[in-house]
């Protein structure tokens, strides 16, 4: 029997999947490649006291942020507060908790875990709050420090292609955290800007195996956020 990954909308894609208290892991870098369908269905779900991984908390009224403000979040683990007000007041004020981690730990973290590798030797934070509290070793005259790998109840992602199966591709940019949480998730639940059928996608051209990918949810429409505008003026006409 042939398991249908394709729901008609992301809060179908969600049901039966959360519950108050668990981590998610998000996909997405500022604005760029985030769950946002997947996000606001979390929303509209009503779920509290959630830890969540992901690079950044988007910005204040869009992506994680939303969240956030409606205080759905307990505790962030992230690499930076990024251009999120919310973020920053509610951390500031004792109401949020974050563990900070350094971009490239973050990403391997996600990795790690899904990969099934429970911990790994960085050298990137040693001698500085980072790490604080955790185990260092010293290999070849240098010194390391010992990053867990990270896993998640549930995994959000967002591919500009994907296909039954639930293999998937990514665009550009937006593919940044999407693949590696893709792995880290109990569950893993994709919302697709093109869904095609199987066997459409080149085995070449694909980046995450649909083995990862539990659930699947194609977007009706896309916003393309830009998290900071920035222009120069025009050249003056001749």
């Amino acid at each position: 029997m042939t398991m249908n990954k394709v729901h008609p909308d992301a809060k179908s894609a969600l049901a039966e999947l959360l519950r108050d208290d668990m981590t998610i892991m998000a996909g997405g870098f500022g604005l760029c490649g985030i769950p946002e369908a997947l996000i606001e269905a979390i929303r509209e779900s009503g779920v509290k006291g959630l830890t969540v991984i992901s690079n950044n908390c988007g910005i204040d009224d869009v992506g994680l942020g939303v969240l956030l403000e409606t205080r759905q979040i307990k505790k962030m683990v992230s690499s930076y507060v990024g251009e999120n007000a919310t973020f920053a007041k509610q951390y500031l004020a004792g109401e949020l908790e974050i563990e900070f981690n350094p971009q490239g730990t973050l990403a391997e973290r996600c990795r790690a875990g899904g990969a099934g590798i429970p911990a790994f030797f960085t050298p990137t934070g040693y001698g500085t709050q980072v790490a604080e509290g955790k185990e260092t070793r010293e290999f070849n005259g240098r010194h390391y420090v010992m990053e867990t790998g990270l896993v998640a109840d549930l995994s959000i992602v967002h591919a500009w292609k994907g296909d039954a199966e639930g293999n998937l591709v990514y665009r550009m940019t937006a593919r940044n955290l999407n693949p590696v949480m893709a792995t880290a998730g109990k569950i893993t639940v994709a919302e697709v800007e093109h869904l095609v059928n199987t066997g459409d996608i080149n085995p070449d051209q694909i980046m995450t195996s649909g083995i990862y990918v539990h659930r699947i949810v194609k977007l009706d429409k896309v916003t393309k956020h830009i998290e900071k505008r920035t222009t120069r003026p025009r050249a003056a006409a001749e």
